[in-house]
């Protein structure tokens, strides 16, 4: 039996390609070049039919390690918490306050992009301290 060795995560949202320049620029992700025999992707949103343009976005780790996203159009808005969500591995391998300063640093960057800052979940028994955000659609991650 074969294993799967890649996945993608998929974001329902509104505004796919506003909500996947967000996540590139949280993860460094980059934008894949437009669909062959089109030089843009406003080009090849033009070549669509008016109620499939702009359904859907994806973006992609340049190095190839990290999964893709993919980001699709649908009609109704965020009602509930998530039930997946993103951590953003911003602190790994740090501790107490060396911990809590990169990640309060990089909140701050995350929130000059659009993200809001719900609460910090200080350190604990079992874990360290983390930030839970919400992206700028709503959708809530870790900053961990």
């Amino acid at each position: 039996m074969s294993s799967i060795k890649q996945f993608q995560v998929t974001f329902d949202c509104a505004d796919p390609e506003r909500v996947a320049r967000f996540w590139c620029e949280v993860l460094g992700y980059v934008v894949p070049p437009p669909p062959q025999g089109h030089a843009t992707w406003d080009d090849f949103n033009r070549s669509l039919p008016p109620a499939e343009r702009n359904a859907w976005f994806a973006c992609s780790d340049p190095s190839g390690v990290g999964p893709r996203l993919f980001f699709q159009r649908v009609p109704e808005g965020k009602v509930v918490k998530n039930r997946v969500h993103l951590c953003v591995r911003a602190g790994t391998g740090l501790v107490g306050q060396e911990r809590l300063a990169t990640l309060e640093a990089e909140c701050a960057r995350l929130v000059a992009l659009g993200a809001v800052r719900v609460r910090l979940l200080p350190a604990d028994e079992d874990n360290e301290s983390c930030i839970v955000m919400q992206d700028i659609e709503g959708n809530e991650f870790c900053l961990d």
